[in-house]
């Protein structure tokens, strides 16, 4: 049963990490591509990968944190959750007894 708990979360960290990696991906986009971004493919894509999280990002920051600065906040949460899981996944195994 240990087991597919550590699946579990492995897969959550996993999710954690795409999206993480697409908000850099897109930040380092927008400002290679400039002005032009939002014509580029390749940041539409990253766009829409990342969108559940800007919005979950918003939702639970207080209204004066500008619209701009919302990516920021998305990135540092996604952070402090795949450190969460990491601490989750040693304290899983190492509860059960597995080599993790």
């Amino acid at each position: 049963m240990a087991q597919i708990e550590v699946l579990i979360i492995s897969i959550l960290r996993v999710l954690v990490e795409v999206a993480g990696y697409s908000l850099l991906g897109q930040g380092l986009l927008a400002v290679l591509a400039g002005t032009g971004r939002e014509q580029n493919i390749f940041y539409r894509i990253l766009k829409t990968i990342t969108r559940p999280v800007i919005r979950v990002s918003r939702a639970i920051s207080p209204r004066f944190i500008v619209d701009a600065h919302i990516p920021f906040v998305a990135f540092f949460l996604l952070f402090w959750l795949w450190i969460a899981l990491a601490v989750l996944k040693r304290y899983v195994c190492v509860t059960n007894g597995l080599q993790c």
